[in-house]
């Protein structure tokens, strides 16, 4: 429930505190004072887009705050979901916007995006205003109220998720096929591919050697006597290292007995002679392996020439992009070859889905199908107290193709005389007509929905004397069941039968114009609704009405 609004610098308002209490309340006030600007504001604080140009003249910020007790509505887990302070007697929301565009959105003093506090905003005030009176006509929201008065929220859910699997396995079933197609078509390029990759007997690792090999025998000559020179630098009888090492360690030893230390020295020799000696008989080997090949190297450069081609043909840098590509090209051919059964088991998969959505669609028809003759019942009672005594107004329900809702088209029908058959509403429904029939609506989905407040703009139009009593009845009743609401009017009876009358009024200032609203006192009551009921030259008469209305 609205417990109290506060406003700072926003359109013609410079400063608005006021507080509202349960039950019915009534604000009137002449067609400009401000009664939008007030409602504009309160969208803000629902999660409506922001204009700077809102902004007061000569102020360079407006806050917008609203108080709402909470604490019997059971709203604990959506603060809980939101990691925001819970506080059932006092949530506090508010919108500022500053001239530069920039607005910031806070649920008791969190900082909170604006999606979260229009999730919020649209659990705690419902705003209906004249335009919203089309809706009657829109078969989403014909079927909507279905639903709340259906209360099967979980078969309603429950039938959702099947629907968005069976439209994800729809989805990949529609582009199964395009690729298969795709693929089919280019099933005899996909295999001369592969035939040409694989024929070539690819091999990880295969360049790399190829390509060492290569270098080796363009270079066997150089690297030849290179090994020749170093063998003999070695091993040569009267000059190779080896040999003349092992001369210095024999001499070496033959004196360890006089010098022990040469002892030590021709043993550290001896290590290094076993080292050398090796090492000489690895440069041997290799001498008698390095040949030139003229042949050989032919065959390495043909090969290389061929894993040189197939890369630039299919864009590869090296051995391996080519062996991938080569399975990718597998694959695909595979795929193709057992595309039948493949799209033959998603086409099953996919029908198994469907079958669900229809059974879970059937039972929600039969569920919508009790709740239209409850609210084809309520609403006729409702409507006769509005004044249609002949009236008929039908639910209509229809079978339609699958979609995120079931498989219903929902119709309101709608005849206010006995020797006219009903008709969608859109079509003979006068305003004061759908006027009504959009306050019944509310009304009836007031009792299955636990809204704190609701605000009627100006539901009262095309409507007088006492059908417009009788609508301010019905709002009347719907503020005592917990719940709040709030009308904006033009007509004396309905404001007459408000608990709290407020104001909306201009008034000229040193700075300008300004919007006001208030709450009036009992004297002040009789005078608005007399003025209301008499125009701007208040009689006697007006006024003795007044009282009568307000029975004062």
């Amino acid at each position: 429930m609205l417990k109290q609004l506060y406003i700072r610098n926003f359109t013609l308002i410079e400063t608005l505190d006021i507080e509202f209490g349960p039950g019915f309340s009534v604000i009137t006030g002449e067609t400009g004072a401000g009664k939008s600007i007030i409602l504009g504001a309160i969208g803000l604080l629902l999660g409506q887009r922001a204009d700077s140009k809102a902004i007061k003249n000569g102020a360079d910020k407006c806050i917008i705050e609203a108080h709402f007790d909470l604490s019997r509505y059971g709203m604990e887990s959506f603060f809980t979901e939101n990691d925001i302070e819970y506080d059932p007697t006092d949530c506090i929301i508010r919108r500022e916007l500053t001239t530069s565009g920039k607005s910031r959105a806070f649920i008791n003093d969190s900082p909170t995006p604006l999606s979260t506090l229009k999730e919020l905003g649209e659990q705690l005030i419902d705003v209906h205003s004249q335009h919203k009176n089309l809706l009657v006509g829109k078969q989403d929201f014909q079927l909507n109220v279905v639903d709340i008065i259906a209360q099967d929220s979980d078969g309603l859910n429950a039938y959702r998720n099947v629907f968005a699997d069976y439209k994800c396995l729809s989805k990949q079933l529609e582009e199964l096929k395009e690729s298969i197609e795709h693929d089919k078509t280019e099933a005899d390029f996909l295999q001369f591919q592969y035939d040409e990759l694989s024929i070539v007997n690819l091999k990880a690792g295969e360049q790399e050697e190829l390509e060492q090999r290569a270098e080796t025998m363009n270079h066997a000559e150089d690297i030849k006597s290179a090994l020749y020179e170093a063998s003999n630098a070695l091993s040569a009888d009267m000059t190779g290292v080896v040999g003349n090492l092992k001369t210095a360690i024999n001499k070496l030893q033959s004196i360890g007995k006089m010098m022990p230390v040469t002892g030590e020295l021709a043993q550290r020799m001896a290590e290094c002679h076993i080292e050398l000696k090796d090492i000489s008989q690895e440069v041997s080997g290799l001498l008698e392996d390095t040949d030139f090949n003229p042949t050989e190297l032919d065959a390495i450069n043909n090969r290389l020439d061929k894993i040189y081609e197939l890369e630039k043909k299919y864009h590869c840098d090296s051995i391996d992009e080519l062996i991938d590509k080569q399975n990718s090209i597998k694959q695909k051919l595979d795929n193709i070859e057992n595309c039948d059964e493949a799209l033959q088991e998603l086409q099953q998969k996919c029908e198994q889905r469907k079958a669900e959505c229809v059974n879970k669609a059937a039972q929600l028809s039969r569920t919508r199908m009790k709740a239209a003759k409850m609210i084809e019942s309520e609403m006729r009672a409702r409507l006769v107290q509005l004044g249609m005594p002949n009236v008929r107004f039908d639910v209509a329900i229809e079978q339609d193709a699958l979609g995120n809702n079931g498989a219903d088209k929902v119709s309101f029908l709608f005849s206010a005389n006995k020797s006219t058959q009903p008709q969608p509403i859109s079509q003979v429904a006068s305003g004061g007509e759908i006027a009504r029939v959009m306050l019944s609506l509310k009304a009836m989905i007031s009792g299955a929905v636990k809204l704190p407040t609701i605000i009627f703009d100006e539901i009262d139009t095309g409507v007088s004397g006492k059908i417009a009593e009788q609508m301010a009845l019905i709002m009347q009743q719907m503020g005592q069941s917990d719940r709040q609401v709030i009308s904006i009017t033009h007509l004396p009876q309905i404001a007459a039968l408000g608990i709290r009358h407020y104001k909306v009024y201009k008034e000229e200032t040193p700075e300008g114009t300004t919007s006001i609203m208030h709450e009036l006192s009992t004297n002040e009551r009789i005078m608005e609704i007399a003025q209301m009921l008499s125009g701007s030259d208040v009689t006697e008469a007006a006024v003795n009405n007044a009282k009568e209305l307000l029975k004062v």
